[in-house]
């Protein structure tokens, strides 16, 4: 179909403005696992899990709320500054109270003597805040060239300024803060490519339209909170919840920073995720009126699967040489957690194409429902394995979330807004990738260079097989 082909092109653009900068972000790992120990490094991934829950309450769930109302109205203009005018209000108010108490903040994180941390982060929420919507109206204009744009010249500077400050100009009074700095320096950067979209904002106020738009979105961020509670809780509760001595001789940051580093691998999966969710979003709700567009979406959803496979494959059979990027072996005995976050993210990704139900039937308190639910079982679970199973408990709770999550939004959806997925079809096939991952990485080589052989050998016949069983699928999707 047309259609797959525009959302398919449509998601290798926005691909580079998501995947690839994330994949150059990928390359500060090195980097940093190079420089700094462990317990470091935990330190620095327990401050940005904090992030990650407040970007989603900063911008509110504004940006599905513009898609949404901005496709609804036909009025982009407007609805962009009453939606900006909201994070703006929202973004003044809360960086303003983190800089504020910024002290007694750094104190209650176990950071007393690094407080100048506290007013990085908030600004760097900041910036990122007040590009959102902008960077949200670009891809609901279709205009996926300049969002690779911005994104790929961000990284490029974050990298440039971790490797001066690391390489040229390290100060160790300074350690870790570095990391910060590069990030608020590089995201300042976005205030100026946005420069005209931003100045030529103006406060708009319509309390019917606002009503409804809040309304909307108030589900969406809670649901956006419990979702990066899924993604980012275990990061906070490893410090929190993990037993003195658990791993012999090492503290809790120690372990924070071991399944911090090896989650950066898992990650891939969620960047093409991410790269997806920017073009499909916008394609679900443009192709929603559509008679044929549970047929449409049903396909989406297989062929997403299908290439997730590929990505856990691939990438869980070559651990043997992608554990070279952590450039210090302390960190290497985390990497068998990597399988299971892959699969994990995998049913993330397949949650996120049944969600496609509750955000065009404006249902969205279903979403909310099933994260909310998601993220009990992220807590309960990490409570009770953490003690006994530390990361990898971590690891098979996050899979479990996931999994539950993609069930219960597929059983819900199918009552409301049916659309016939191959789920039999896409577990089938994730159950195979499984068997050939661990049957693979169970195989003893007596060189690295056969192993390679042999792993390169397995991707080849995986993808032939694949394109056998799927050939007239594809030509008549495509046809």
């Amino acid at each position: 179909m047309g259609k797959l082909k525009s959302l398919a092109g449509e998601t290798t653009l926005y691909g580079l403005g998501t995947i690839i900068p994330r994949l150059f972000n990928f390359f500060l790992v090195p980097l940093h696992t190079g420089i700094f120990e462990p317990e470091a490094f935990g330190i620095i991934t327990y401050l940005y899990a904090f992030v990650g829950f407040l970007n989603i309450v900063f911008t509110f769930g504004m940006e599905t709320a513009f898609f949404r109302f901005a496709t609804k109205t036909n009025d982009i203009k407007k609805i962009f500054n009453i939606a900006q005018t909201c994070v703006l209000v929202l973004t003044i108010t809360l960086s303003g109270s983190f800089i504020l108490f910024a002290d007694p903040i750094a104190e209650s994180l176990n950071i007393p003597n690094h407080s100048e941390y506290i007013v990085w982060l908030a600004l760097i929420l900041a910036f990122d805040a007040i590009v959102a919507l902008p960077f949200a109206r670009l891809r609901l204009e279709k205009k996926p060239i300049p969002f690779a744009i911005a994104k790929i010249a961000n990284v490029l500077l974050l990298i440039a300024l971790n490797y001066y400050f690391l390489k040229i100009n390290f100060n160790p009074s300074i350690g870790i803060g570095y990391i910060i700095i590069a990030n608020l320096i590089a995201n300042a950067f976005y205030l100026l490519f946005f420069a005209k979209s931003l100045i030529s904002w103006r406060p708009v106020y319509d309390k019917e339209i606002f009503s409804s738009m809040f309304q909307y979105a108030y589900p969406v961020m809670i649901s956006g909170v419990a979702g990066m509670t899924n993604e980012m809780f275990s990061r906070i509760m490893l410090e929190w919840w993990l037993p003195e001595n658990f791993y012999p001789g090492k503290t809790s940051s120690y372990a924070v920073g071991v399944f911090g580093a090896c989650y950066k691998y898992a990650a891939i999966m969620n960047l093409g995720i991410q790269a997806f969710r920017f073009a499909s979003e916008p394609f679900f709700f443009s192709n929603a009126a559509d008679k044929n567009s549970p047929a449409l979406f049903a396909k989406v959803n297989y062929y997403f699967v299908i290439a997730g496979c590929i990505v856990l494959l691939g990438v869980s059979i070559n651990m043997d040489i992608l554990k070279y990027y952590l450039q210090s072996d302390e960190y290497w005995e985390g990497l068998h957690i990597v399988p299971i976050l892959l699969t994990g993210y995998l049913f993330l990704g397949m949650y996120f194409n049944f969600s496609v139900w509750f955000k065009i039937t404006d249902k969205t308190r279903f979403g909310t429902l099933i994260t909310v639910i998601g993220a009990i079982i992220t807590i309960v679970g990490n409570y009770l394995l953490i003690p006994v199973a530390g990361y990898v408990g971590s690891s098979i709770i996050t899979l479990a979330t996931y999994a539950s999550m993609a069930a219960i939004c597929y059983g819900l959806g199918q009552k409301y807004y049916p659309i016939p997925y191959s789920v039999g079809k896409s577990i089938l096939y994730i159950g195979i990738t499984l068997i050939i991952a661990y049957a693979t990485r169970s195989l003893v080589f007596s060189s690295q260079w056969l192993a390679t052989f042999v792993h390169g050998i397995i991707m080849i016949l995986f993808l032939l097989g694949i394109y056998l069983i799927e050939r007239k699928n594809l030509r008549s999707s495509t046809g």
